[in-house]
């Protein structure tokens, strides 16, 4: 039997008993996760560093590197996320609807979870305790299948949350990695129909569109964030800098970061040369179209491929438009329906951008950097997921349940 459908099936048979866990229970295992993290932090640090040396060693960038890399501070912001987890509601048992039909019967609607979930994500080793956390809080086992260059550490750190979880009265085999690094084991994943109940792919446009077009087991879609920022003609200009700079530089490595900056002709005419250098002082470089070439000669020419890529690096797209209008087709053609903001003093105009961009995040005068579980008060989340159905954006706990109906009765049939 094959690594993938072993782990699966021993997440399967998980799946029963930790349905039968009580909230308290949960908590308890999930601290003794945080607890566990903390206590063997230096010993993630060392496998983490493997990580980063063999990263080095094959050329990764330095943007994904950073999204690699652990210390001291981010371990315990992932062991405080599974602390936030605990201070959340248990969605579990929640009653969504409650009703008695004219025969008598009496109907409930409750949450549930999901079941066996299945990860496939890439380079970022905090999404395997945010996923593992968020999962058996919502009742859920969860098959683990990150990318190769974090492979040390993900090995390091379920070894810790097994640890753990055997104090606690959770059953460890809730939690599997998938190990092998072969393309062969994601292809198995996608069609463990029986064994897994839903698959969620965390990455880039590739992975999820592999996910997308070659899984049988249902897949929640967590998009690629070729996110905008547009700079209206009314925008303040101290704000719409700082707003620009922070979707950009603050850590631009990750999905929510923005890709295009879009900027109104009218403010582009006095403000987008010193904003543009204010970026490139950042270290951003910049791709612009035709007229903001003339208005920021020394950025690079910005190509129809450049509109549609994702860069997750300090590279930025600057288009001058000349109406909201104009704006929003840009990002209707190349968005990808993750997080879009107007930078606007105009509410007629932020009202519109709000209403009629289709996105899962949409912002009037805040950053993009902000679409975000923990910023959401969600605690680590699961994903953001840019689909239509079941869940969108920032996924939490209610995003991983699903409901069933109980019917109580006293002998009713029907006629």
């Amino acid at each position: 039997m094959s690594e993938v459908k072993l782990k699966a099936g021993k997440a399967r048979a998980a799946a029963a008993a930790l349905n039968r866990m009580t909230t308290q229970q949960k908590n308890e295992a999930l601290q003794l996760m945080a607890d566990a993290l903390r206590r063997r932090r230096e010993d993630i640090i060392a496998a983490n560093r493997e990580d980063l040396e063999r990263g080095q060693a094959q050329g990764i960038s330095t943007s994904l590197l950073d999204r690699l890399a652990l210390n001291p501070q981010r371990i315990e912001a992932i062991a405080e996320g599974l602390e936030q987890i605990i201070s959340l509601p248990d969605p579990i048992g929640d009653v969504l609807d409650d009703f008695e039909r004219p025969n008598g019967l009496k109907i409930s609607k409750l949450r549930v979870p999901l079941g066996v979930i299945g990860i496939i994500y890439e380079a970022r080793p905090n999404v395997t305790v945010d996923a593992a956390g968020l999962c058996l809080k919502a009742g859920n086992t969860v098959v683990l299948r990150g990318g190769s260059s974090a492979l040390s550490s993900n090995r390091k750190i379920v070894e810790v949350l097994h640890e753990a979880l055997d104090a606690s009265a959770l059953p460890a085999d809730a939690i599997q990695l998938i190990e092998s690094a072969d393309r062969s084991s994601v292809d198995e994943m996608l069609k463990l129909n029986g064994l897994l109940d839903v698959i969620i792919p965390r990455g880039g446009q590739a992975l999820i569109r592999n996910v997308v077009e070659n899984a049988t087991v249902p897949v929640i879609e967590t998009g690629a964030g070729i996110c905008h920022t547009y700079i209206d003609e009314t925008a303040d200009g101290a704000m719409a800098e700082a707003i620009a700079i922070n979707a950009k530089v603050q850590r631009p490595s990750v999905c929510n970061s923005m890709e295009t900056l879009l900027v109104n002709s009218r403010f582009a005419a006095d403000r987008l040369a010193p904003l543009a250098e204010a970026l490139r002082q950042a270290g951003v470089e910049i791709r612009g179209c035709e007229r903001t070439l003339k208005l920021v000669p020394w950025a690079v020419p910005a190509t129809e491929q450049d509109f549609a890529t994702e860069y997750n690096d300090y590279i930025l797209n600057i288009k001058t438009v000349d109406t909201l209008d104009e704006a929003m087709d840009h990002i209707s053609r190349y968005g990808t329906k993750h997080s879009e903001c107007i930078v606007t003093e105009n509410e007629d105009h932020a009202r519109r951008f709000l209403q009629e961009v289709d996105a899962a995040a949409v912002y009037h005068n805040a950053s993009t950097r902000f679409t975000d579980g923990f910023e959401f008060g969600f605690g680590a989340e699961i994903g953001i997921s840019t689909q239509k159905l079941h869940a969108r954006g920032p996924m939490g706990l209610p995003a991983l349940t699903s409901t069933k109906y109980v019917i109580h009765g006293s002998g009713q049939i029907r006629g």
